[in-house]
């Protein structure tokens, strides 16, 4: 019998017959497909230039869309662009990096914890940093003798995002070390993380039980959530965290991708699970945070986004990032825009809109798989 390996040897996948061939195409079906989802990405991003320009002509201030143009181009009179750029657009960018940031945190952790439930909100996360920030409040703020105004808004802004990290790192760390024990199935890591809020949520009562009215007050004014008090300085921070988090989970597209198939296919693909699983909920909850501790409690826009998008162009993560992304802005920045118009001119809670629609979705999903 002849040997094999000359044969192999000589092989080229290139050359055919003594001819050389062209590399394999991609079939018509992936192509039809991955054309589908950059079209879903375009759609999403008209959509939020759509709400940006809707958002900037909504207010108590009688502007039009030409007169909301020319302040934006610099030829607007002086009443027009102090509306625009000093009310209307921190609140704006505020909401798309907020959605940015709260979008990619949670499409993050349903990959490295392989649940699609998975989001700031249903782990804890929020409600830890929410404790953070009312640590800072109450506890801080009556140390440094920092005013009602200060503590809710721009007073210490540096203690409450450090605060509020440290908040969320504790819940994060109680979460990664559930995931690590063998029992524990995605659906259980989910269920830890409500009792997770519930202890943070009893935390935040007992400190707010012993403190003085006006810094309740102040704790519950923030936690209806407002992306109507940060300005430029602050927006500079969020704008910072936001943009290296969303660098870190860019570069990890692929490990995620390996890890939605399994702990034994990603090991075989080469990824370290262990270490992109850590470092993934750490930066998650660093982008959380950061937010939370300005807008105050935002529920749900991870889940809702991330999920929204993988029902329209599927779980691939080199594009569902960059949709989950975009889509996270338009849920936060419509959300705010009906905050503001459905009874004008008191603004809604944000973290209520937010709630009442990420809540059913969230049950929604959960009936699903409890059918699985």
């Amino acid at each position: 019998m002849k040997s094999l390996q000359p044969v192999f040897a000589t092989y080229s996948p290139n050359v055919e017959l003594g001819r050389e061939t062209s590399p394999p195409r991609p079939s018509l079906q992936y192509t039809g497909m991955v054309r589908r989802r950059w079209i879903v990405i375009l759609a999403t991003f008209v959509l939020l230039l759509f709400l940006i320009l809707a958002a900037l002509m909504t207010g108590s201030s009688d502007l039009g869309l030409v007169d909301v143009l020319r302040a934006v181009t610099g030829g607007g009179d002086e009443y027009s662009e102090i509306v625009v750029w000093r009310m209307r657009m921190p609140r704006i960018l505020m909401a798309v990096l907020g959605g940015i940031g709260l979008a990619l945190a949670g499409s993050a952790f349903q990959a490295v914890l392989r649940n699609p439930l998975a989001s700031a909100s249903t782990l804890g996360i929020s409600q830890g940093a929410a404790f953070g920030a009312a640590v800072s409040i109450i506890v801080v703020g009556g140390l440094t003798g920092a005013s009602l105004h200060e503590g809710v808004a721009s007073g210490n802004p540096y203690v409450t995002v450090a605060c509020a990290f440290v908040g969320a790192m504790a819940s994060t760390l109680v979460i990664l070390g559930l995931s690590r024990l063998r029992d524990m199935t995605s659906e259980s890591i989910v269920l830890a993380g409500v009792a997770i809020s519930a202890l943070f949520a009893g935390a935040t009562a007992m400190i707010q039980y012993f403190a003085e009215d006006t810094q309740v007050a102040a704790v519950v004014f923030w936690t209806f959530g407002d992306l109507g008090r940060v300005n430029y300085q602050e927006l500079a921070i969020v704008t910072l965290v936001v943009t290296a988090t969303s660098i870190y989970f860019w570069r990890n597209r692929w490990n995620y991708n390996a890890m939605e198939l399994g702990e034994g296919s990603a090991h075989g693909l080469g990824v370290n699970t262990g270490r992109t699983r850590l470092l993934s909920m750490l930066v998650g909850a660093a982008a959380s945070s950061v937010v939370i501790a300005f807008c105050g409690t935002i529920n749900f826009v991870g889940l809702i986004a991330a999920h929204i998008m993988r029902r329209l162009i599927g779980g691939d993560y080199r594009h569902l990032l960059l949709a989950s992304a975009l889509t996270g802005s338009c849920v936060l920045l419509a959300s705010d825009l009906l905050a503001r118009i459905i009874i004008p001119p008191v603004i809604l809670p944000i973290s209520s809109i937010t709630s009442f629609i990420g809540a059913p979705l969230f049950l929604y999903l959960l009936m699903r798989r409890s059918k699985r």
